[in-house]
């Protein structure tokens, strides 16, 4: 094989990368899109498949746009692989690698994949960012396939009141590891969580509302000043956050999230429910209003500690802390329904054995991962559910993530 060569591309791998074939090689191209004819130059050479670098695009896809970030592209910020992509494709792109995904490692011969949902704008959507610090002190993203931090002056995804904050900061402040700016939608409360090398708190002044935590490197919380949590909304439920627990990164997909894990359920009122790794109690809260009662589980201790106090006096809500496949097996049986949302690894088998134990009639599978959902779809097809609809979300526009929303029932 040449080390430079002209493919025309023809699909898009989980990752961003567009796929051609050369040589009866597949040829991952990042930065390009499907039906361009493209000039590369081989970077990895991996013996079946190969990685290349894009020199030049000989026959551009109607769906390239110009990128509107400075720091986008190769050597550069690794934040954003679709800048280059106009949106509403990016969004098809997505549910195509979806559909991909359930074929090759679900199986599916034809999985029933719906449209994906795009997000209302593709802009300023993130509410946290992490931030590191390159050698010469300044903030910024890793770049791409790299451990090197790329410095960035703006960041075109973050919500407005991440962006005003951000050139607040001023230089980096010695022995920092890393630093996450957050906001809360509900009253746009700002928060500054940082991590030292010595956990000593830096000098810091600020003229204007924000709170500032230090997480020590035991993960103890340390409120430097003002709070130490933000305040989510969500259909008027609000949601205390804390400075280390998971909280979806875009707060509008978040709501068609939860609407969507609420009508797969579809409970009635007398059911016995499950929360799987429920975090700060997102899907919990509405649950709790539908079914007779719901166990919620979550390994993580702060996240627990807000889950209590965001379900504090729903007498019908049991929150549990440890990891799923340890709890579930001992938790009552049998249950109605179930939500799981795992982290991007999907379902330990014990956990999805567990869950199959305890029979719930309705399955929703929130995934952040398309590939680990497909693996364990077709395990819990194989134990006697049926895969109703994957429903794939865009929670992350101009980059190859996709969430996904998967039900699955079970004959009585």
């Amino acid at each position: 094989m040449k080390d430079t060569f002209d493919v025309k591309l023809d699909s898009m791998a989980h990752g961003g990368e567009a796929i051609g074939r050369y040589d009866n090689r597949a040829i991952f191209v990042p930065y390009a899109i499907p039906g361009e004819v493209v000039r590369v130059q081989i970077e990895e050479d991996k013996g079946r498949y190969a990685r290349a670098r894009l020199l030049d695009v000989l026959q551009p896809s109607p769906a390239r746009v110009t990128p509107l970030c400075p720091h986008f592209g190769a050597n550069a910020c690794g934040g954003c692989q679709f800048q280059h992509i106009d949106y509403a494709v990016q969004a098809q792109l997505k549910g195509l690698i979806v559909v991909d995904q359930f074929r090759r490692v679900g199986k599916f011969p034809e999985p029933p994949i719906l449209e994906p949902l795009p997000d209302e704008v593709g802009w300023e959507y993130r509410n946290h960012a992490l931030f590191r610090p390159n050698a010469e002190g300044r903030l910024g993203f890793l770049s791409a396939r790299s451990h090197d931090v790329y410095p960035v002056d703006d960041c075109l995804i973050l919500r407005p009141p991440l962006r005003d904050l951000y050139p607040k900061l001023g230089t980096v402040y010695p022995g920092l590891v890393w630093m996450e700016l957050r906001v809360g939608t509900a009253e746009d409360d700002l928060m500054v969580a940082l991590q030292t090398e010595d956990d000593e708190p830096p000098a810091l002044e600020v003229d204007f509302p924000l709170s500032i935590v230090q997480i020590c490197q035991d993960d103890a919380i340390a409120p430097l000043i003002g709070l130490d949590y933000i305040t989510e909304t969500v259909y008027d439920h609000p949601f205390t956050i804390s400075a280390t627990s998971f909280y979806q990164v875009n707060s509008t997909q978040a709501m068609r999230l939860a609407e969507l894990v609420m009508g797969a359920l579809d409970l009635r009122g007398s059911e016995k429910t499950l929360d799987a790794y429920c975090g700060v109690g997102l899907f919990t809260a509405f649950m709790s209003e539908e079914a007779a009662s719901v166990v919620g589980i979550e390994a993580h201790p702060t996240a627990v500690a807000d889950a209590r106090r965001n379900l504090a006096g729903r007498d019908n809500v049991t929150v549990l802390e440890g990891l799923v496949e340890d709890l579930l097996p001992d938790l009552e049986a049998p249950l109605d329904a179930a939500v799981v949302d795992p982290p991007r690894t999907g379902l330990e088998p014990e956990a999805l054995d567990a869950l199959v134990a305890h029979g719930p009639r309705r399955i929703a599978y929130v995934s952040c991962d398309p590939a680990t959902l497909a693996r364990d779809a077709q395990r819990l097809v194989r134990q006697g559910y049926a895969l109703e609809w994957v429903q794939p979300v865009d929670m992350f526009p101009q980059t190859f993530h996709i969430e996904c929303v998967a039900l699955f029932t079970r004959p009585k």
